[in-house]
């Protein structure tokens, strides 16, 4: 039974090198100095089994040129494996970054197998010999040698591999407590001559590879470069700087933790230099190549990170902002709520009510005198000086209320105007955020601040409950929003920004609709209107931005849904025009209207466009504006519109609905235009819809004849039921497509509703915006390649993440990851640039060396600095020297200080070395003798060895001819 558990072991091993073409003996060429670390090292792996134990199976492999492929025809009949050749080639020892297996052992192909968890370790001396014998069997049957076998026994590590004639072991010995013997290269030669054993005699000479690790890790004569936030400036400094302006940056410790110098000596033959117990000759100061790497603190505590990493902790609380400032803030007691809740039925008794003691304001007012009166001032999670500076900072408008009133007000906020489009400022529409000279944008960054300095969540709800306060208090005053851009919501923007910008539309048609009534009351008369109104079709076409903007006043327009009209004055007006004849005929006429009627909102002549019927000028009239949507409510009409269904009836319904700005034009164009026809309409509102053609008439002569379209000649079309439900009225005098005073009550009341874990929701795109500014703003005072991609990277993944709604928390830990390592970098580039002292540089190409080293030193894991020469070396010198004096010297007790004189003390200074004793010793030994006889075949033999201060190590691999022994 067992044996058939080997069979079935050495079929499926067969069947995994098959699948990757691991047949036959493999070929290449010697690799180039240094590819261990720069070529792209790729793996493939599989599971196979033996009987109830499962083991991984991985082939790890350097990708090469496929050109290398072809040399199996090319193969000398005597050429040793690969894995041997590799053993002996110099070019890449001590690779930086590789595999353990490759160095230790130099290999750049190999298949590892091993127990696929820890419960399937084979302990048993003679099933590991049961599975090693398997395996030579699946490698002989395959002809593939590059092959590795690893096992563990009782702890002790042992490998094989198996060639045409050879044999290689690859051996490992693994100390805690290392011999002293071992310390130093006398012995290692010793313990390496010993193992090969080797007939021959004189021995042939060992080649050897040494490298010396020295650490720096003092850096104390060195001030960390970056300032720790001021955070009593934060309130009392100019508004727009650190404090409510920009978001923080950098570490907060210092980001690179370790120096390590790395002395090696390439070439070296046995005899040259002295290595023992009693004296050495490996001088760092004399080693031909120095190479440094640093070592990098595990995730440093930088500013940003934080900011960001609090920021989104919000997005998981589940508070209200009633549970978490106390009270509501819009709670009534006793009378106050019975004269509220019954304000309609206190509107019908014949008691005079004091009206304005029931307004929105005063509720307002109310709330926040009773949130004081239950939380004292000194109990506010903001202190009143904190509070008025960000206020002041985002409404900027606010410091003239008091000093001019009303005008200066808004004159200030008028005035909203986007600057010149760049690319930074475009960055918005990717992020779906807001522009970085929002209101919205500013509120973000003021809330990440309170959230991590003042206050936390309390802090937030806070001032966003004044927020919605101020946003109320502009509405009722008529107060226009500043930092945000005119027209209507934006939705290339967060859904916040668009309800602002939708509020700020609200506050604007009140305003003009409040100033036309505060104009027209001293004018008002009867027939007054119709006499303004012919007057502004007189003077329309001198100044048509004139007239367009008194057409928009609407000054007849209620803030309800219903229209009111002062009965004595419209009613002549409507008599004058003619209009109550006019809508009692209009069914009747069809498509004309009648021509007894005067014109009303008038914006200029279309042209040279004709009225196809009276043969008077066609006028373009003064139309009401669509109704600004943001996206959540485009959502919901498409779900209403959706839900009618396919049905006729339900096409019907859907269209009706959608035809409500149609009327409205069409009413406006009557209006404009008396005596017009659906054809007179169509040619200005669509001209595609009316076709013309040169027809010659019955004298010969040839005239242009047109028609509508044939879409628009379907029976029920629904453009002629509009044009003959639409009546002759101007667009002031009809009901409003936008119901300003709804949509504002609906905007202030989802803003007020909103919970701090909604509010950071939608502002966590603005705060990643600014993050990315701030990171891209920083890169390019270091111009770091490798920041600039990732930059890319996290501007495209934060794009896709965030273009919808709700997105994954998982996604947006990652895109703060992202920035996180991007700040990191930047903080690593000053550390080294204030410890190389690249900007302390006076010689220019000095300085550019030093640039690029300390560029290096971030983007590979090792920097060669030649033999200590040059200025990067200069450098590394000099501070291991400063580290080492440091060291030396004596506690700053009195006692010492008297010991000893002057000379004594110079002398004894003297004596420090440059460098502290070696962290690290590396030592690779290799030679080519005949093993196991004199007549052998001459194999590679090599030996690596580690020593630090708690690990010893040997890795050895020996090389045996099984042909001739």
């Amino acid at each position: 039974m067992f044996l058939n558990f080997s069979e079935r072991f050495i079929s499926k091993i067969e069947e995994v090198l098959n699948d990757w073409k691991l047949i036959g003996i493999s070929s290449g060429k010697p690799l180039e100095k240094g590819v261990y670390t720069t070529g792209a090292w790729e793996e493939k792996s599989d599971e196979i089994s033996f009987a109830d134990f499962k083991f991984s199976i991985t082939h790890h492999y350097l990708v090469q040129e496929p050109s290398d492929k072809d040399g199996k025809e090319e193969l000398v009949e005597d050429a040793l494996p690969l894995p041997m050749q590799d053993l002996l080639c110099m070019n890449n020892d001590f690779p930086p970054r590789a595999h353990c297996l490759v160095r230790w052992y130099g290999l750049r192909e190999f298949v590892v197998i091993a127990p696929a968890g820890n419960n399937n370790a084979i302990l048993s001396e003679s099933k590991c010999n049961l599975l090693l014998s398997s395996i030579s069997i699946a490698l002989g049957n395959t002809g593939w040698y590059p092959y590795l076998c690893k096992h563990i026994i009782n702890g002790d590590e042992c490998m094989l591999e198996n060639g045409p004639g050879v044999r290689t072991d690859f051996e490992m010995v693994h100390l805690r407590k290392v011999p002293n013997q071992y310390t130093h290269l006398s012995g290692l030669l010793d313990i390496f001559k010993s193992k090969i054993g080797c007939p021959l005699t004189p021995l042939p000479p060992v080649s050897m590879a040494i490298r010396l690790t020295y650490v720096l890790q003092d850096w104390q004569q060195y001030f960390w470069p970056q300032q720790p936030p001021d955070i009593d400036a934060l309130v009392g400094g100019e508004v727009g700087g650190l404090e409510f302006g920009k978001l923080p940056f950098g570490a907060c410790e210092d980001p690179i933790s370790e120096l390590h110098l790395a002395t090696t000596w390439p070439h070296l033959t046995e005899g040259i230099i002295v290595d023992n117990d009693v004296y050495s000759d490996l001088d760092p100061i004399q080693a031909p190549q120095w190479s440094v790497r640093v070592r990098k603190a595990d995730n440093p505590q930088c500013l940003l990170g934080d900011f960001l990493t609090e920021f989104f902790k919000l997005c998981r609380r589940k508070e209200s902002t009633d549970e978490i400032l106390g009270r509501s803030a819009f709670e009534e007691e006793g009378k106050e709520v019975a004269d509220i809740t019954h304000a309609l039925s206190k509107l019908t008794e014949p008691a005079p009510v004091p009206i304005h003691k029931l307004s929105v304001t005063n509720m307002v007012h109310s709330a926040k005198k009773k949130i004081r009166k239950h939380r004292g001032v000194d109990e506010s999670p903001l202190n009143n000086e904190v509070l008025n500076t960000i206020l002041l900072f985002l409404f900027p408008d606010a410091t003239d209320k008091l000093a001019d009133g009303f005008e200066s007000r808004t004159s200030t906020s008028a005035g909203n105007n986007p600057p010149p489009e760049n690319e930074d400022y475009n960055l918005f529409s990717q992020l779906k955020s807001a522009p970085s000279d929002s209101l919205t944008y500013k509120l973000a960054l003021c809330l990440c601040m309170i959230n991590f300095y003042h206050g936390g969540v309390k802090g937030v709800a806070h001032l966003w409950q004044e927020f919605v306060l101020e946003m109320r208090y502009r509405w009722e005053n008529n107060y226009l929003i500043p930092g945000l851009a005119n027209g209507p919501p934006d939705l290339r923007c967060c859904l916040l920004h668009q309800k602002l910008q939708m509020l700020n539309c609200c506050i604007e048609r009140k305003k003009a609709r409040d100033e036309g009534k505060r104009g027209n009351v001293s004018d008002r008369s009867p027939g007054g209107t119709s006499g303004d109104a012919g007057k502004g079709a007189d003077h329309s076409g001198d100044n048509p931005d004139k007239e367009k903007e008194v057409g928009k006043s609407w000054e007849s327009w209620s803030d309800s849904e219903e229209e009111f009209f002062e009965c004595l004055s419209d009613t002549e007006d409507l008599k004058g025009n003619g209009q109550e004849n006019g809508k009692k005929g209009g069914a009747k006429e069809g498509n004309k209207e009648p021509v007894n009627l005067k014109p009303e909102g008038r914006l200029h002549p279309h042209g040279k466009l004709m009225l196809l019927h009276p043969g008077e000028p066609l006028y373009i009239p003064i139309t009401q504006e669509p109704a600004p949507m943001t996206e959540d409510l485009l959502e919901e009409q498409s779900e209403v519109l959706a839900k009618l269904g396919t049905s006729a009836e339900g096409a019907h319904l859907r269209a009706r609905m959608q035809s409500a700005c149609l009327l409205s034009d069409m009413e406006s164009f009557k209006a404009a235009n008396p005596g017009c026809c659906l054809e007179d309409f169509v040619r200005w509102y669509s001209p595609r819809d009316y076709i013309e053609e040169e027809v010659v008439d019955e004298k010969g002569n040839i005239i242009i004849k047109g028609e509508l379209s044939a879409r628009m000649k379907i029976p029920s079309n629904m453009w002629v039921e509009a044009w003959e439900t639409a009546k002759p009225v101007p667009a002031r005098r009809q009901k409003r497509l936008f119901d300003d005073t709804r949509e504002a009550e609906k905007v202030l009341h989802y803003l007020a509703v909103q919970k701090p874990a909604d509010l950071a929701r939608h502002l966590l795109p603005c705060i990643i915006h600014a993050a990315v500014l701030k990171v891209k703003e920083e890169e390019a005072l270091e111009d770091i390649s490798s920041v600039k991609k990732i930059i890319k990277q996290i501007i495209s993944h934060s794009s896709k993440v965030l273009r919808f709604p709700n997105p994954e928390d998982k996604k947006l830990e990652e895109i703060i990851a992202q920035i996180m390592s991007v700040e990191a970098i930047i903080a690593r580039a000053r550390s080294l640039k204030a410890k190389f002292g690249v900007e302390k540089c006076e010689n220019e190409e000095e300085k550019e060396d030093l640039q690029r080293f300390v560029n290096c030193l971030l983007e590979q894991p090792e920097v060669s600095v030649g033999a200590g020469t040059g200025p990067a070396g200069s450098i590394i010198h000099k501070l291991f020297v400063n580290a080492q004096r440091v060291s030396a010297v004596p506690p700053p007790d009195e006692e010492l200080r008297r010991s000893g004189s002057s000379e004594e003390r110079r002398l004894n200074m003297g004596a420090i070395s440059d460098f502290p004793p070696p962290t690290g010793r590396e030592v690779i030994l290799r030679t080519t003798v005949p093993r196991p006889a004199p007549y052998s075949k001459a194999l590679p033999q090599r030996m690596y060895s580690v020593l630090t201060k708690e690990d010893f190590r040997l890795a050895g691999a020996f090389s045996a001819d099984t042909t001739f022994f």
